[in-house]
């Protein structure tokens, strides 16, 4: 099964199991709960929690971490209180919220998922960990790794979507890109996999309400992402707030210590959410903080974020033979370990380096690479009448509070993310055109509302030019930690300002920057050209205009399927087929709505280029394969028209008959190609018997022999070849 990095190196591995054997020797029990213990330095990231005076807290050995300490110097001083005031010298981890940058942004996660490009998002995560580490610090809390199926559920900004094979691919090229192939360098921080786990399946999409899932969804869906994770290294593991059958996941010895630890032999250490062991008690699991405190030790969660949980009952748990202490030495060893691999022991201050702070944050060559990322992300619902590129202009209407706006653009959890530091929309698009004339109109505010003033603006504005570029959406409140939205319409009166500038008869071209899927079907149906672009993050408006005028080709796909109401929420392209398909059952006796059709407006892996693609010439290795034995996918795809473009060639899978019904459709493997006008190239694939394994009946993760569909195409609702195979036992 899945193991962590440099477990499998005996030569670096023993040495570090040494030094922490003669660490914990000499450790007092409460020295060693204090290793346990994280605590808050400025910045609030959740609710309030008990004051305390953290630097007599680090001087009295108390303290094994601090999150959102602030500023170099604070971390250095706090490091060295813990290493040169305090009998042992251990030296403390300064963990943060870097989740799609630290001072220079990325793409929200949902946005660079829909980039598909897990080469683009490590070299992402490197922007941001080069960033974090120059500043002092070791341990982000990233990346994020639910899966969302929910477009209500504000969190989803922070996922890559609905689609566990994307969003495994897409955390380990997080991990890769944040920890690097050594944690002792100087560019490198640890890793955070979170929730864990299926936190992205909350009822109703309202944030921390309870989880119901299936124990297959669980294992086909949610977990994934967090083996992929593992796999690949990553550091630790965060607690999600929500409950798995009833249980708060970091009380859940099922999930953390026997399928996490023993499973998954992952040898990080767990962390809590933000004082999610005192709300055990809230949950009503546990009666009291000594309950709470009991349960998260005993379920193999390891480090108490800002809860004093720990602090406050674990000696006493020992004391009376309530727990083990080889419960809590498990719990030190992984910290410890951490602190070791990260090099902190040998040498604990070699994150604090002004000069390479100075060189590294917001330097020209991470501005270029998200502003690469960026323009990956963004993807072309609709260009009808070719609308786009807007390469024959002589002046453009741009619209919008959203497009003035260089906060809005940086999204939510943004680190150190500045506005003035940011490109909007507007400055992306006057910094661009030389020979066009930019005129812009406000329209509406930041929320949506729209007053007669600023109507009869725009209105005039686009009136009097070649095309409008409408910036609508969300602002960037909207979405995040605890902003679920009942209604996910455009806020306000954004789309009666649409309507108004559509009736100009000006063609419109709307900008969409947003942290979910909304629901869209006015637009969908009325606006030429729609451009999806979430929160691009610092480069943004730039990354924007690059698209807009054709100098970038559109190649984003969608992470998550876009509803046509919020009445169809949650919905999913893999689904499970029912009793009583719409296609097959007798005429208003299947699955169906009354009033819309099943079909999301816009499917997962939907997106447009300015040229187009052609798929030819399927052929499988073999229509019979054994179990571990491999089965090749040949195909050809050309690009038919008259410009470069960028294909994402996606291939799907069924399993026609198993143990449990199977979905209709599952992502197994994708890749980017990009073709020049003419050019045909051949397309491989591999699939191995593995990718076709589920939790079975027997309650196992195997593959079934059976029949198969294999169906290749440009979405999940695009598929242009298909064939089958059998697997043979």
């Amino acid at each position: 099964m899945a193991a962590n990095q440099d477990s499998e190196d005996p030569e670096e591995e023993i040495p570090f199991e040494n030094e922490i054997d003669g660490l914990l020797a000499r450790l007092t029990l409460k020295e060693k709960v204090g290793q346990l213990n994280q605590l808050n330095g400025s910045e609030q990231t959740g609710p309030a929690v008990e004051d305390v005076d953290l630097e007599d807290e680090i001087r009295n050995g108390k303290v094994g971490s601090v999150l959102n300490a602030d500023g170099l110097e604070n971390r250095e001083r706090y490091q060295r209180i813990a290493v040169e005031e305090t009998e042992h010298g251990v030296p403390l981890l300064f963990g943060y919220d870097v989740i799609h940058g630290f001072r220079t942004l990325s793409p929200i996660p949902l946005g660079e998922a829909a980039s598909w490009d897990p080469d683009a998002v490590r070299a992402s995560a490197n922007v941001a960990a080069a960033e974090a580490s120059a500043s002092g610090i070791h341990w982000t809390f990233g990346p994020p790794v639910d899966v969302a199926r929910d477009a209500r559920w504000g969190r989803s900004m922070e996922t890559s979507g609905e689609d566990p094979y994307l969003a495994g691919e897409l955390a380990a090229a997080r991990v890769r890109g944040f920890q690097g192939d050594d944690l002792t360098a100087a560019d490198t921080v640890l890793a955070c996999a979170k929730h864990y786990a299926a936190y992205g399946e909350v009822k109703a999409g309202r944030e921390y309400n309870t989880v119901d899932i299936s124990e297959s969804t669980l294992r086909d869906i949610h977990l994934p992402p967090f083996e992929a994770a593992v796999t690949e290294g990553v550091g630790t593991v965060m607690n999600a707030f929500t409950v798995f059958e009833g249980i708060p996941a970091g009380a859940s010895k099922r999930l953390v210590r026997d399928v996490l630890k023993d499973e998954w032999a992952f040898d990080g250490f767990v962390v809590s959410d933000w004082n999610s062991f005192r709300e055990f008690i809230y949950h009503g699991v546990a009666g009291d903080e000594r309950d709470a405190a009991e349960l998260a030790i005993e379920a193999g969660s390891d480090m108490d974020m800002v809860g004093h949980i720990y602090t406050n009952e674990l000696v006493n748990l020992v004391e009376d033979g309530t727990i083990d202490e080889a419960l809590v030495d498990d719990a030190v060893r992984r910290v410890l370990r951490s602190k070791y691999r990260l090099g902190l022991f040998e040498d604990p201050y070699r994150y604090f380096d002004d000069e390479r702070r100075k060189e590294t944050v917001l330097n020209e060559t991470h501005r270029e690479i998200v502003r690469d990322v960026a323009r990956k992300s963004i993807v072309l619902m609709k260009n009808e009448r070719d609308v786009l590129p807007l390469d024959d202009v002589d002046s453009i209407a741009v619209v919008g509070a959203l497009a003035d706006s260089a906060d809005d653009v940086l999204g939510d959890w943004r680190g150190c993310g500045r506005p003035e530091d940011a490109v909007s929309v507007l400055d992306g698009i006057e910094g661009t055109v030389d020979n066009a004339e930019v005129r812009y109109a406000q329209g509406c505010d930041r929320s949506g509302m729209v007053s007669a003033t600023l109507r009869e603006e725009a209105i005039e504005t686009v009136e009097e030019t070649d095309v409008a570029v409408v910036a609508v959406g969300e602002s960037y409140e909207l979405s995040g930690e605890a902003s679920s939205r009942s209604d996910i319409d455009l806020p306000g009166e954004q789309q009666e300002l649409l309507e108004a500038l559509q009736a100009t008869g000006t063609p419109v071209v709307a900008v969409l920057m947003n942290g979910r899927p909304l629901a869209l079907p006015w637009l969908s149906e009325n606006v030429p050209a729609i451009l999806e672009t979430w929160f691009l993050g610092t480069e943004a408006g730039d990354a924007i205009a690059d698209v807009l005028f054709g100098n970038h080709q559109p190649s984003g796909r969608l992470p998550m399927s876009f509803p046509q109401t919020v009445g169809q929420v949650p919905i999913h392209y893999n689904h499970l087929p029912t009793g009583r398909p719409q296609h097959r059952a007798e005429a208003g006796w299947g699955t169906s709505y009354l009033d819309i059709p099943n079909d999301p407006l816009y499917a997962f892996g939907h997106g447009l280029s300015y040229t187009t693609f052609e798929y030819a010439d399927l052929e499988l290795g073999a229509s019979t394969i054994k179990m571990n034995e491999p089965l090749s996918i040949g195909l050809t795809v050309e690009n038919i028209g008259d410009v470069v473009g960028t294909e994402v060639v996606q291939v799907y899978i069924h399993d026609l008959v198993g143990s449990r019904a199977r979905p209709v459709k599952e992502l197994k493997r994708f890749r980017k190609l990009e073709l020049e006008p003419g050019e045909r190239r051949e397309v491989t694939f591999e699939i191995e018997s593995d990718d076709l394994a589920f939790w079975t009946a027997d309650e196992v993760f195997a593959a079934e022999p059976g029949e198969f569909d294999v169906m290749i195409g440009h979405a999940s609702d695009d598929i242009r070849l298909t064939d089958s195979f059998e697997l043979r036992a």
